[in-house]
């Protein structure tokens, strides 16, 4: 069963690569290019012994901010994670919040930790995708999952978020896209390089030139 399975992943790899030389890039959604996915949990709150000395970064929605994440403000313990499905997730893996206010914000997390369950958890397959092109181009469609929300809290759910579709040039068309969006990211927030406004107009003028770059003609 697992070579089938491998066979059927291998075709599938070599399909969208197929369309990529033919055409440019091909529009897929991000279950296809993920390796695993996964939500976290919250620790009872009641239970001290998931809290009290924790030294294992947990991290919660309202840190999700279009951001890299190099530290948590909140830990959890070893027996938290043994006990909850608060499970450790790999570097750089692309995190969406599910729920309310944070709903369809996106970040990076540049170390291995916990989250809560309102974070969609998603390890990119490397063999598919640049995890900072995918994080670039949920940023773009930012709108898109908002309008995807439902119920009196706004909330998104695992299959719609991984449904999202993002145009897939090469990997190598991938890199050079990114290498544009950091160095453009970079100037946006180097407060060292201007004043507030020029900052703010620069990181308009980010948003719009990101967008372009990622607006792939789709396949007719």
């Amino acid at each position: 069963m697992l070579r089938q399975t491998d066979r059927q992943t291998d075709r599938q790899t070599s399909i969208i690569k197929l369309v990529q030389f033919v055409y440019g890039s091909v529009r897929i959604s991000l279950k296809n290019i993920s390796k695993h996915s996964s939500s976290g949990s919250t620790p009872k709150k009641g239970n001290s012994s998931y809290y009290e000395g924790g030294t294992i970064p947990w991290l919660r929605t309202q840190d999700v901010r279009f951001n890299e994440i190099y530290e948590t403000t909140a830990f959890i313990t070893e027996l938290a994670v043994k006990e909850t499905s608060a499970k450790w997730i790999p570097e750089n893996c692309v995190i969406v919040a599910i729920s309310g206010a944070s709903a369809g914000r996106c970040a990076i997390n540049k170390i291995s930790l916990t989250t809560n369950q309102h974070c969609l958890n998603i390890e990119i397959d490397p063999n598919m995708a640049l995890y900072k092109y995918v994080f670039y181009c949920v940023c773009s469609q930012h709108e898109e999952l908002l309008s995807r929300k439902e119920g009196a809290r706004g909330d998104l759910n695992t299959s719609r978020i991984l449904s999202l579709e993002i145009p897939l040039p090469s990997l190598s068309e991938q890199k050079r896209i990114v290498g544009i969006l950091d160095r453009f990211d970079t100037l946006c927030n180097d407060l060292s390089i201007g004043l507030p406004a020029e900052i703010e107009a620069r990181q308009k003028q980010y948003e719009y030139y990101r967008d372009r770059l990622l607006n792939f003609e789709p396949i007719t």
